[in-house]
């Protein structure tokens, strides 16, 4: 079946993130990058003009069924499964409800394109669009077999992620992809190259800004992210416990008042104390959005080992407050920290080669300095949140001038 002519005008666009919603605090097990590059995207996109609409899933009976999140921006909350906090690698099941609301939302108010984030997010999207002959642009955020590569037996994702990631490819009518590394890895599921475009996640560099240096003191590193195995926290400690008198702050997980019941806290503050540094790692828990460039403020380095990323945003927004940062060499970390030149670049799961780059760093303050101004000039270059925006649009109105040349539908 070929698509209808879609020259029209780009005026409303709506988001589909089933799990991540742009609402959501930060540091949680499923509340991550996602949640903050679909919630600036939505906001930077409507102050160029446009209506936005997310679709997120409702996860607690107290939320209304529409909440203005910011000017021209609404989040629907779509009652499909429990409204209560249900992991995402459960939520699969209740996609084919969430297509459905969908279709009712947009079958007397439709909008010009729909841009759907996470696999899950293109399973029900595609579905509900292709109905209505809306068409469909496609971010992964993270790829299951990347995920299934690297985590193997503990990858909890469900059986059918990969096929239906293989089926989006085709079904979507363009992909737009975060990194050069998420590029090559869908080229090698057989994506079409004439169909994928990249575009990195943003930073707000109105909140995220230069901060001056703590001064003199130990070496102060920060770690910030949720607190899951692949991000790397165990490596980090060991990292500290090579680099004398380093302390290291660990953002995300819990709130403060549940780090006590937290196994992933416990497992983690057992290694810092068999490692001889508990008194030197401390556990702040979930840091709310308003919050992270404080904390990133309050340090001197921050370190983002993970052993794969998609892209990472933490990264970023370090770079535009100025301050140097240290990541894996892995997925998108990869584009956005220049080795030596913005940040320091070290294999993934290598602790030593973590603390060999503290080290450099905790000897060298104008080191620091240099990299934390260089890391400034190029999120302000390439990763402001209204360069982003307007590479998206650019790819939205492109889908919308074209007929519309495939021709898969979703079953």
């Amino acid at each position: 079946m070929m698509r209808s002519d879609r020259r029209r005008p780009l005026r409303r666009v709506d988001l589909v993130s089933e799990h991540a919603s742009p609402l959501a605090v930060l540091g949680g097990t499923d509340a991550g990058g996602q949640n903050v590059a679909v919630a600036e995207l939505a906001r930077h996109l409507a102050c160029m003009g446009l209506e936005v609409v997310v679709h997120t899933r409702k996860d607690s009976p107290s939320l209304p069924e529409r909440v203005e999140m910011a000017p021209g921006v609404t989040v629907h909350h779509v009652s499909a499964g429990p409204p209560c906090e249900v992991p995402k690698d459960e939520l699969f099941p209740f996609m084919d409800a969430f297509a459905r609301e969908l279709v009712d939302a947009w079958d007397d108010d439709r909008p010009d394109i729909v841009h759907t984030h996470f696999w899950m997010s293109g399973y029900a999207g595609t579905r509900a669009a292709w109905a209505l002959d809306v068409p469909v642009v496609h971010t992964f955020h993270a790829l299951g077999v990347v995920k299934r590569r690297h985590q193997a037996e503990a990858d909890t994702s469900p059986p059918g992620r990969l096929q239906a990631e293989v089926d989006l490819l085709h079904q979507a009518d363009h992909i737009v992809a975060t990194c050069t590394d998420e590029r090559r890895e869908l080229l090698d599921l057989g994506a079409d190259p004439e169909r994928i475009s990249i575009v990195p996640c943003g930073v707000d560099l109105s909140r995220f800004t230069p901060a001056p240096p703590l001064g003199d003191g130990p070496l102060r590193v920060l770690s910030l992210g949720r607190l899951v195995p692949r991000k790397g926290v165990d490596d980090v400690i060991r990292a500290i416990a090579l680099v004398e008198g380093a302390e290291l702050v660990v953002a995300g997980g819990p709130s403060p008042d549940a780090l006590e019941l937290d196994p992933e806290v416990e497992r983690l503050s057992g290694l810092a104390r068999d490692l001889g540094v508990a008194d030197r790692v401390t556990f702040v828990g979930r840091v709310d959005r308003g919050g992270v460039p404080e904390a990133i403020s309050q340090c001197d380095v921050a370190v983002c080992v993970p052993w794969y990323e998609p892209f990472g945003i933490v990264p970023v927004e370090v770079m535009a407050c100025g301050r140097p940062v240290v990541v894996s060499r892995v997925g998108g970390l990869t584009d956005t920290v220049v080795d030596g030149r913005t940040g320091m670049v070290v294999p993934p799961q290598d602790p030593a080669a973590l603390a060999a780059a503290l080290g450099t760093l905790q000897r060298d303050p104008d080191l620091r300095r240099r990299l934390g101004e260089a890391g400034r000039q190029r999120t302000c270059d390439r990763y402001s949140w209204q360069v982003v925006a307007e590479e998206t649009a650019e790819v939205y109105r492109s889908v919308l001038a074209s007929t519309g040349a495939h021709t898969e539908v979703p079953s």
